[in-house]
């Protein structure tokens, strides 16, 4: 059974939101499921709909949807990968495939309305196309890059999960993905461990 079937038998539809930040929402995307890597995005709508679930599209984006989409957020996931694995294990951070995403992503100030009537300034892509609905992605994992504290950004500690997560628990501990997934499944897992060895 291919990953895209998997998904699909397992009724996984979206790509989960545990990580506590943009950056490390996008590499959560691709995930582990009965020990098959289950990518999320099969398709450029998918990445539309993933964006607009991030906020950072409108929930209805106008226009259609970029042909090169899919391309373009593979090859934004995967770099921002390669930096963030870099940054965590202390090793030199490749920036040149970011670089291309955030030089090309062009942005103006634009005074707006918000729901209540009161001006706002916000700022809006300039440019068409997937790079540019990429590009507050690449800005979030650029400023993870920098400023982060990656003694918080983690990757959940159960063996078969390759979640990441941005710890921002008072205490600083958290381990897991999500308890109600990967903590029970560990917790299951060791309480197998102590009946049988009872």
């Amino acid at each position: 059974m291919g990953a895209v079937e998997l998904r699909a038998a397992n009724g996984i539809t979206d790509a989960p939101q545990v990580g506590d930040h943009l950056a490390l929402d996008l590499l959560n995307t691709e995930a582990r499921s009965q020990g098959l890597t289950v990518d999320h995005w099969t398709t450029p709508e998918d990445v539309c709909r993933w964006l607009a679930r991030q906020g950072v599209l409108p929930a209805d984006p106008v226009g259609p949807v970029p042909a090169d989409l899919l391309m373009r957020g593979r090859e934004l996931r995967t770099a921002v990968r390669e930096a963030i694995a870099a940054r965590k294990a202390g090793e030199p951070v490749g920036i040149e495939g970011l670089n291309t995403y955030l030089q090309a992503y062009v942005t103006a100030p634009l005074l707006q309305r918000d729901d209540t009537g009161a001006v706002t300034l916000a700022r809006v892509a300039r440019g068409d196309g997937a790079v540019s609905m990429l590009g507050p992605v690449a800005e979030a994992a650029a400023h993870l890059l920098a400023e982060g504290d990656f003694a918080l950004v983690r990757q959940c500690e159960h063996p078969d999960c390759i979640l990441w997560f941005y710890d921002r628990t008072k205490s600083h501990k958290r381990r897991w993905c999500s308890m109600a997934q990967c903590g029970n499944r560990h917790k299951a897992a060791q309480f197998r461990k102590r009946s049988s060895a009872e």
